[in-house]
């Protein structure tokens, strides 16, 4: 307990230090289930992550854990494809709960609390390779960005979520818990390709309140390049 608790302070200090000045937040996608014994404590960080201006955390439930007594209701089969996709781009066999990937770059088991700050804390530390702002109007989303330096092709991509979820659960591990989860991902779509020979600018439609995260990512899996959002 004490060396827990150690951790913590120290991951939450570690937080609080002064960042090296990038135009783009760190995003941390969180592999996680409802069926998972291991997750709860990685969705209880991810809170913590979202509260952080610095930080996009999001959580992407995935639907292989379905099977043991409970179904989870926020697990779409895409987001199992695109921790598979990440996987496969790092070579690695297998995929597992609790994920937390780091700026489409490392990975890291979730309920590591100072090997995710150290983490963010490095990918603060790289300078920005595209420049991107967004800005809500009306129903919509208008997006621009220019490349600072040569990224190769990529993708940009529209994220919304919604903040804050809370679920009582009966069955599977986690049965007899009501569990509150942050940043749960509803929707992730492609909107365009971009090879960067030119500053992109588009609009994309973002009906309702709902916040709406923008990313842009080197294609297949690569490390994401710049991000945005708007709550």
């Amino acid at each position: 307990m004490k060396n827990l608790t150690a951790s913590l302070t120290a991951f939450w200090m570690l937080a609080a230090a002064p960042l090296w000045a990038q135009s783009s937040p760190v995003v941390v996608e969180l592999f996680t289930s409802q069926g998972c014994s291991s997750c709860p404590p990685a969705d209880a960080m991810l809170h913590k992550l979202a509260e952080r201006d610095d930080v996009i955390a999001l959580a992407l439930h995935v639907d292989y854990w379905d099977y043991i007594g409970w179904k989870d209701e926020f697990a779409v089969a895409a987001y199992t494809d695109r921790q598979r996709g990440y996987a496969r781009a790092k070579g690695q066999r297998t995929i597992y709960t609790p994920q937390m990937v780091i700026n489409g770059q490392d990975d890291v088991v979730g309920a590591r609390p100072m090997e995710v700050s150290e983490l963010i804390h490095r990918h603060h530390s790289h300078a920005p390779k595209v420049a991107l702002d967004i800005k809500r109007v009306g129903g919509a989303i208008e997006i621009s960005a220019q490349v600072l330096e040569s990224a190769g092709p990529m993708s940009v991509q529209m994220v919304r979520y919604t903040p804050s979820s809370e679920v009582a659960i009966t069955r599977g591990e986690n049965r007899g818990q009501t569990l509150n989860y942050a940043n749960v991902t509803d929707d992730w779509t492609e909107l365009t390709q971009w090879d960067g020979a030119e500053p992109l600018l588009i609009t994309a439609e973002a009906a309702g309140d709902q916040p709406v995260v923008v990313l842009v990512q080197s294609v297949g899996y690569g490390p994401i390049l710049a991000a945005a959002q708007v709550r």
